[in-house]
């Protein structure tokens, strides 16, 4: 069908209306704390919600649909609902989080992650893991941003395809734009464009997923038998193999680890923790954002069945650059106009919602981490608050560039979560040397952190072990030389104790 003059319409009202909602919260930042906090008074049911659509990403909305639709060589790898085992381990991961970290966050007066590192460990340790975030969030979120363009230029090549280098154009509104309201409201434009996001992307998904239905000829019976006949419904692999990224124990395991590490350990996350009233109600809203996360991945599985049952029907007529393209191609080709802009619409907000968060957790911790206490410790606040607004500006520079980058990387939804997995195993470990032991000291942690990124690197160059084990083994790598050197410094007298 194409893109119609009704659809961009759709779109266009959303991507304005989004940007001017969240431009309206500049009055409430008064304060740097008000940036990237907030007043701590809101509802732990909308920080929940909120927590769900930062990390719900176009990689999510793109790459889980086209994770079910493709072929692989053995089911571990996709192309079935196995990657629900990795998010049940998610929600294993946030109980963890919950008794393990959350109670140490809301001891003090704590406004960044690495905060925590500092009180434990000191200042070096804190600047090493803020600058590992920095540098692992910004490229992760540039494959990120550039997944949202592989939406917007399917958009515009089924009705401009002259127009030359729809990805660039792609990129630069979808970071342009959520730069604006992000730079202008805060922590609070973010949650809040969240929830609406949230709802927007939902009800979109869920739209879709009945024109699927209505559209494959024999509705649900069709699409089951055809799921059956290729394995499309298997949710649990039993195997031992460490190069399979879908399987029982590296989902549960790795699933766990991966969300401890994301969720407790990385900025983005745990500055939404913060934003909460007290520690009860960041654990009742962490817990809350697994139990919909599940429901999401849930839905967009089937979604990709839908689509491999659909297209086996009506065969696709022109070759896709890459499966992530299947579900964008689908909704700008077969729904009927007005549905298809606002399906779109719902894609784009999972993307806008996930880069504001970034851009803002990327601020927060550039500024809180390392400007003010290594660059201008008596800097006031009047001007913490001004430099914070265009280091989010700076930030959101940065990540359009990296975007520009990201298209020859291979699969989004793949190459997001290595990225962030190599650096998530070193970060983790660090926070559990530091609550789970009083024996660690900062030379000892340093050196676990220094070692385990050493690892995790010659792991993933050198070995075909399977991203989902990656935050296990650089975690696991960060405690046993940490906890080591520590000790054996102090034993021997080697350096002097902390």
């Amino acid at each position: 069908m194409g893109f119609s003059a009704i659809d961009y319409a759709v779109l266009a009202v959303y991507l304005l209306g989004i940007t001017l909602f969240g431009i309206r919260f500049r009055r409430s930042q008064r304060t740097v704390k008000d940036y990237f906090l907030g007043a701590r008074n809101t509802s732990w049911i909308v920080i929940g919600l909120s927590i769900v659509a930062t990390e719900t990403s176009t990689l999510t909305v793109v790459g889980a649909p086209a994770l079910a639709y493709s072929s692989f060589a053995r089911p571990e790898q996709g192309g079935n609902l196995t990657y629900l085992q990795v998010v049940f381990g998610y929600i294993i991961g946030r109980i963890v989080i919950s008794l393990l970290l959350l109670p140490a966050y809301f001891k003090g007066e704590i406004q960044t992650a690495y905060e925590l590192l500092k009180l434990r460990f000191g200042e070096s340790t804190k600047n090493l893991a803020a600058s590992l975030f920095l540098i692992m969030r910004a490229l992760a979120e540039g494959v990120r941003v550039f997944a949202a363009s592989l939406v917007l230029s399917a958009v515009l090549s089924s009705s401009l395809p002259r127009l030359p280098h729809l990805w660039v154009w792609s990129i630069l509104i979808v970071g342009l734009l959520t730069l604006v309201y992000t730079f202008e409201g805060g922590v609070a434009a973010v949650i809040w464009t969240d929830l609406v996001q949230f709802v927007i992307y939902v009800s979109g998904s869920l739209l879709a997923a009945y024109q699927l239905l209505r559209l494959t000829p024999g509705g649900w019976s069709a699409i089951a038998a055809d799921a059956v006949a290729a394995n499309k419904f298997q949710v649990f692999s039993f195997s031992t193999d460490l190069t399979l990224p879908f399987t029982f124990w590296a989902g549960l395991l790795g699933g766990a680890f991966l969300t401890m590490a994301s969720h407790g350990a990385d900025q983005l996350l745990v500055q939404r923790l913060l934003t909460c009233r007290n520690k009860l109600d960041s654990q009742k809203a962490l817990i809350l954002s697994g139990l919909v996360v599940l429901f999401q991945f849930g839905l967009f599985l089937i979604i990709g069945v839908m689509l491999f049952a659909y297209y086996k029907a009506y065969p696709l007529e022109t070759r896709l650059t890459s499966n992530d393209e299947i579900f964008p191609t689908f909704i700008v080709r077969r729904l009927p106009h007005g549905v298809s802009g606002l399906v779109i619409a719902a894609i784009f907000a999972a993307a806008m919602s996930n880069l504001s968060g970034s851009l803002n957790s990327l601020s927060s911790s550039t500024m809180m981490d390392l400007y003010k206490p290594l660059l201008n410790p008596r800097v006031t606040d009047e001007r913490l608050l001004r430099l914070s607004r265009w280091a989010t500006a700076a930030w959101g520079v940065a990540l359009i560039l990296i975007a520009f980058l990201a298209r020859n990387w291979g699969s989004v939804f793949t190459v997001g979560l290595t990225i962030a997995s190599l650096v998530y195993g070193p970060m983790l470990g660090a926070f559990l040397l530091g609550v789970l032991t009083k024996r660690a000291t900062q030379r000892g942690v340093m050196a676990g952190m220094a070692g385990s990124l050493a690892a995790m690197m010659a792991i993933r160059f050198y070995t075909q072990i399977a991203w989902t084990w990656y935050v296990l083994i650089g975690a696991a790598v960060c405690l046993a030389i940490g906890y080591a050197t520590s000790v054996l410094s102090e034993e021997h007298g080697w350096i002097k104790r902390d």
